[in-house]
Formats: C-alpha cells, sequence, structure tokens
C-alpha cells in the first residue's frame, strides 16, 4: 500500500519547525531561473523555512544563461580549486555565490567551465539533448555533496529538485554512507511530469560503478531516459513530493511497489505550512 500523506486545511499548526538545517538543491531557482513550477517552488519554500528560524542553504548549477553581472555572483576561493573526478578525468570545481533579492538567503552555485560555460541547459540550440548530461549530473552531485563537506554543516534535511539533482540520493546512500556529514539525513524529492526530451548517456552506469558504486538498482538506468532516472531518485529517498497532479502510470505503480511515501501535490500557494508540517511530522519524526 502507498503511504500518503494528506494534510487538511482546516489543521492548524502551533508549533513551528525551528533551528533545523535543511540543504536544497535544485536545477531551477528564481530570479536566477525563469519562473516556473520548480524555481518558484524553491524560492517559497526557503525564504519560508528560513524566516521561521531554519538554517538554509540553497545550491544550483551555474548554467551559461545565468547572467552572472545582473545577479551579482562572485567566486569563493576558499570552496573552489578542487579537483572531482568525473569519468576518470579531473575537473575542477568553482563554486560562486549570490544573494535571493529580498531575502537573506545565500545560493551557490556549482561551476565549471566544461560542464557549464555553455549558453543552454541541457539542449543545443537544435534541441538536441546534450551528450553529456550525464556527467554533467555527476559533476553537479559530487560538486555539491564536497562542498556541503568543506562547510563543515551538517544537515537534517536535504530536499532535491530537477533531473540534475537526482543521482544525489543514490551517492548519500552509497558512496557518502559512512560520512558523518550525512549520516541520519533524510532526503526528501519533488518530482515533476516533465521529462527532458532524449536520453542520457548509456555510458552512465559504467562512470557510476567507477565511484565503486554497485547496486542493483543502476539496472534503472539501462535505459536512461528522464522516468527511470527519477524511479532511481525515488528509490534512495525517503519521502516524495508531487510537484504535479498526474504522472505515468509507471512512475504511479513503482511509488505503489516500492511502498514509498508520498506526498500529494498542492500549489505552489500553499506549500509553506505543506512542507513545514511534513517536515516536522513526517520527515523528522516518524522516518527511522
Amino acid at each position: 500500500m502507498i503511504r500518503f500523506f494528506t494534510i487538511y486545511k482546516k489543521i492548524k499548526i502551533t508549533l513551528k519547525m525551528t533551528g533545523k538545517r535543511i540543504l536544497y538543491v535544485s536545477s531551477d531557482l528564481f530570479p536566477f531561473s525563469s519562473e516556473n513550477p520548480i524555481s518558484l517552488s524553491v524560492l517559497k519554500a526557503t525564504k519560508f523555512m528560513q524566516s521561521i528560524g531554519n538554517d538554509v542553504r540553497i545550491f544550483m548549477p551555474r548554467f551559461g544563461v545565468i547572467n552572472e553581472r545582473r545577479h551579482q555572483l562572485h567566486e569563493v576561493i576558499r570552496l573552489s580549486g578542487m579537483n572531482l573526478v568525473i569519468n576518470d578525468i579531473d575537473q575542477p570545481l568553482l563554486i560562486k555565490v549570490a544573494s535571493i533579492p529580498d531575502a537573506r538567503l545565500q545560493v551557490y552555485f556549482i561551476d565549471n567551465e566544461e560542464y557549464f560555460k555553455r549558453k543552454a541547459i541541457d539542449q543545443d540550440e537544435n534541441e538536441v539533448f546534450f551528450l553529456d548530461n550525464d556527467e554533467r549530473a555527476l559533476f553537479f552531485t559530487k560538486g555539491v555533496l564536497e562542498t556541503v563537506k568543506r562547510l563543515n554543516w551538517k544537515p537534517d534535511i536535504i530536499h532535491i529538485y530537477g533531473w540534475i539533482s537526482s543521482l544525489i540520493p543514490l551517492y548519500i546512500k552509497n558512496f557518502y554512507k559512512n560520512d558523518p556529514v550525512y549520516q541520519n539525513v533524510k532526503i526528501v524529492v519533488s518530482i515533476y511530469n516533465k521529462p527532458f526530451k532524449g536520453f542520457l548517456n548509456k555510458d552512465i552506469i559504467r562512470k557510476i560503478k567507477f565511484d565503486g558504486i554497485k547496486s542493483k538498482q543502476l539496472k534503472l538506468l539501462e535505459n536512461p531516459n528522464y522516468f527511470n532516472l527519477i524511479k532511481l531518485c525515488m528509490y534512495f529517498s525517503d519521502a516524495i513530493i508531487k510537484g504535479d497532479l498526474f504522472f505515468p502510470e509507471e512512475i504511479e505503480n513503482y511509488i505503489k511497489v516500492n511502498k514509498l511515501l508520498v506526498l500529494k501535490y498542492y500549489p505552489v500557494e500553499e506549500i509553506e505550512t505543506v512542507y513545514q508540517q511534513f517536515y516536522k511530522e513526517t520527515i523528522l519524526e516518524q522516518i527511522n
């Protein structure tokens, strides 16, 4: 049976969730990205969670379409300079930061000239999915998780959005499973019915196994399309939040078969109270 968590509007929360460390990792965040369900949801959730007394950190890719001058991005020298091994090649990690206007929220940007300099998100001018999107996701995953370690900041909750963040649960539960920074962290993923056009490179399994990850769930990536990537992400997460009302039958069946914990869809306008209660009463108090 699927474990659904439903919040009724009549419920009044009297105890706020405060003093928790929440890491948000997203492909999109307004105003650095265009207005869309992900970018607006992350903006609303992060501002609210910080406003009630939680320590919030945000990471996203520094896609080439982001205007660094307009948004006043600048490099953090003390966090940059690390080399991340992707497909047996050292790739330098650059960390840049900026602030969300009208909020005391700092955003960390994962950057690399090879993967993020191009003036596009995930496809070229002919709408062809980039062949190295698998490596871009791997670099982003490692970049986020290694930078959080450098910050010496142990999150209580990691909430991820967007396909490029989808390998984070896999790496936390396998590659970083013995790392004190990620011990007992709860992983939440917001899923959306907005598949990318194309497939990840079929070499992605080999590249992941290069890091010593040998999970049987990697079989999902033998057909590396959007929904199989989402299945892999959900499998290693502690809870799922539906960012859309409807999903393909294959996703609904996967949730049911694996008895995953699911929060049903709520409009962006309602997520502040809903997310707070879901984090506090379900993620932190019910999941061991």
